[in-house]
C-alpha cells in the first residue's frame, strides 16, 4: 500500500507491517516528535478490537497520547508512549 509520502510494506506470512513516513508530513501525529530524520519514530501494531485493547491499556495505567479516532481512509488508532517516551499506536482498519 502506498501513496504520497507513505509506504507500508508486508508479506503474506510474516504477519508484520512495515511503514515508512516521509519526515514532515502534516498529518503525522503527535507533532512533537515529528522532526527531523532520526526522530518522528513511532511502533504501529495491527488489532482486531481497537476499542477493547485501548480500553484494557489505559485501564492498565499506559500513558495516552491519542485516544481512538479514525482517518478519513479508514485507520481507527489511538497512541500511547512507553516510559522512555517512545511512541507506539494501535491500528484497526475500518
Amino acid at each position: 500500500m502506498s501513496a504520497d509520502g507513505f509506504i507500508s510494506l508486508t508479506h503474506p506470512t510474516a504477519g508484520v507491517n512495515l511503514v515508512f513516513l516521509r519526515t514532515g508530513l502534516p498529518t503525522f501525529t503527535p507533532a512533537t516528535i515529528a522532526g527531523d530524520a532520526g526522530q518522528g519514530l513511532l511502533i504501529a501494531f495491527v488489532v482486531d478490537d481497537l476499542d477493547t485493547e485501548y480500553a484494557r491499556i489505559a485501564a492498565a495505567g499506559a500513558d495516552v497520547v491519542t485516544a481512538p479516532e479514525t482517518e478519513p481512509w479508514g485507520e481507527r488508532y489511538c497512541q500511547f508512549t512507553d516510559p522512555n517516551g517512545l511512541v507506539w499506536q494501535l491500528v484497526q482498519w475500518v
